[in-house]
């Protein structure tokens, strides 16, 4: 069938590491499955350290069973949706393994998300338990009700810490508030938060000395979903990811395939990705799990706190997105650091410029290589060969059971190599499907492949590079923000007649966001009124940072709005950046 010969040869194959083997044996069990057994081989092993607080493996065990009793008491049994809404702190590796053990279903939740992105994930998620971050709850409390929430089970930073910082963590966080009103002007105390009447608070510490739950749970893996994984359509509309107890299994063998010389040692790894992003809960928190590594947490990535942590605790991994090499190559004393205990990172979420790569290599020594990956794919689909040949510009080579190919975006016919179309893919690590939407599944699943909407091609050699995207999707940061949902907030501006939002180049994010947008007639407004006004209600990575007023904004003669030509001509005055952020209280002259 046309060129389908020439994917379904896999030349890629050609190029795999001699150690790497084409095709796996995956185990078909509850994720939490894995906890138990490492639990057993590695008791001892340290399975976090939490700005220097251990938690032993075993350790972790007995907190998991404690709470899956705990939520078992709740009403929590299996098929049931509960949301984590946590940094990278020990309770949410708790919280993660916790729900897993009863058979439940996780959905990752992003602690910056605003009140109005946190009720539609939490009603679409159809939930009735949250375990939640203190400092969250004024957001919380203004949609838990909405959202049909009956228990809040609430924890700290602090609560993980160890004792001396335990101890001053309160009084930081005093002369933080402190500092915060008088900025704002204020001088009273914060209200204390109260949640909404039928909505029940737990202490998280508390709920660890419940009596444990017997299990794990046993699940259909190919069936039972793990995983609720939200995340952004062509429309902006979230949708819930379902990915199974197989799928995710499935990717982390094939990361220990990927990293054999790794194999049969538990490594270190360094956990800056956040685990509510699915890139960070394979490659790191399900990974680690599995194989018995130790996880240094990151709740929030800042680069001088990761290169202390690097020279510290001297990992071998650092999964990462481009943005975190970039931060830490800045580094002006960057060479002090002795980084030379990394082996290998994967970068993913956007492109990886050569030279960020070359210099990060020289800083550490280890391998950094570009990966390509999907929420609805576990994440990981493509990445280069860590110990084998790598090539500048490309996502690399489809891993262990992983076809790829490239398609004709109208007829879904394979094109021959080097020809530009959209990438699909298929593997034991794609989706089921996403949640209560049957026909948004049917659109990009086909016969088992995905198509991920991304341009792609492959050269002669198997290697396939990622052109252009096909949805709008802007990358910033590693974060994905999704340009409709942007632009509904601006149109809810009184003075916005139009807006149009796309992602333009930036040296270190990757890419910004960029609003163009066109005022009513009358009306007047600034940038900086327009960045308040969004920062209210979206998560501060969303928010534009470019503000360009137009008369009219180009469109076809059906009246749909051409980003291209918006992007072409914020490539245009990428010279003359004074001109993107005009401080006019109207249109530009």
């Amino acid at each position: 069938m046309g060129f389908a010969s020439v994917y379904d040869a896999r030349p890629w194959l050609e190029h795999y590491p001699a150690e790497v083997p084409a095709s796996l044996s995956y185990p078909e069990i509850n994720l939490a499955q894995w906890l138990e057994e490492t639990a057993a081989r590695y008791p001892d092993r340290a399975a976090t350290i939490y700005f220097g607080a251990r938690l032993s493996y075993q350790q972790l065990r007995q907190h998991v069973r404690a709470f899956a009793g705990a939520l078992a008491s709740l009403g929590v049994g299996p098929g049931d949706r509960v949301a984590i809404i946590l940094p990278n702190v020990p309770q949410a590796v708790i919280a993660y393994y916790a729900v897993l053990w009863l058979g439940g279903v996780v959905v990752m939740t992003n602690p910056l998300y605003t009140p109005r992105e946190l009720l539609h994930q939490l009603r679409d998620a159809d939930l009735r338990v949250v375990v939640a971050l203190d400092l969250i709850l004024p957001r919380l409390a203004q949609v838990v009700s909405d959202a049909g929430i009956r228990h809040v089970i609430v924890t700290s930073v602090a609560d993980f810490l160890p004792g001396p910082l335990r101890l001053l963590y309160p009084v930081r966080q005093a002369v933080q508030a402190r500092r915060e009103r008088r900025r704002r002007g204020g001088t009273h105390p914060a209200p204390v938060v109260r949640l909404p009447e039928g909505v029940t608070r737990h202490d998280f510490r508390s709920l660890l000395r419940h009596p444990p739950a017997d299990g794990p749970a046993r699940v259909r893996a190919r069936e039972d979903v793990a995983l609720l994984q939200y995340t952004g359509g062509t429309t902006g509309t979230s949708k819930g990811v379902m990915l199974t107890h197989f799928n995710l299994a499935a990717n982390c063998t094939q990361i220990e395939a990927w990293l054999y010389k790794i194999k049969g040692q538990p490594a270190t790894v360094l956990a800056a990705l956040p685990f509510f992003h699915v890139y960070g809960l394979t490659t790191v928190l399900n990974f680690a799990v599995m194989s018995g590594a130790t996880m240094i947490l990151m709740p929030r990535f800042e680069a001088r706190e990761a290169v202390k942590l690097l020279q510290r605790h001297r990992p071998q991994l650092f999964p990462g997105v481009p943005t975190m090499y970039v931060a830490i190559n800045a580094l002006p004393d960057v060479e002090r650091f002795r980084l030379d205990s990394l082996e290998a990172c994967i970068s993913g979420a956007a492109p990886l410029p050569v030279a960020v790569q070359e210099t990060f290599e020289r800083l550490t020594g280890g391998r950094l290589i570009e990966g390509y990956g999907l929420t609805e794919a576990s994440p990981v689909t493509h990445s280069n060969p860590i110990w084998g040949r790598r090539k500048a510009g490309s996502i690399g080579l489809p891993w262990p059971d992983t076809e790829a190919r490239v398609v004709d975006p109208a007829s879904g016919e394979p094109v021959p190599p080097g020809e530009i179309g959209e990438l699909a893919v298929r593997g034991p690590q794609v989706m089921k499907g996403y949640w209560r939407r049957p026909e948004e599944t049917a659109a990009v699943l086909k016969d088992g492949w995905l198509l991920t909407g991304d341009l792609a091609r492959m050269d002669e050699d198997g290697y396939f590079y990622i052109v252009d995207r096909k949805k709008d999707l802007i990358i910033a940061g590693g974060f994905n923000i999704y340009p409709r949902e942007v632009e509904d907030v601006l149109y809810e501006h009184p003075a916005v007649k139009e807006a149009a939002v796309v992602g333009v180049e930036d040296p270190y994010r990757g890419e910004t966001v960029r609003a163009y947008v066109v005022l009513k007639e009358g009306q007047t407004a600034t940038p900086d009124q327009l960045e308040a006004f969004c920062r209210e209600r979206l998560a501060s990575y969303k928010v534009p940072r470019q503000f360009v007023f137009l008369d009219e904004l180009p469109k076809t003669l059906v009246g749909k709005v051409l980003r291209r030509a918006l992007r072409e001509s914020a490539a245009s005055e990428a010279q003359a950046p004074d001109a993107t952020r005009s401080p006019a209280a109207g249109r530009p002259a």
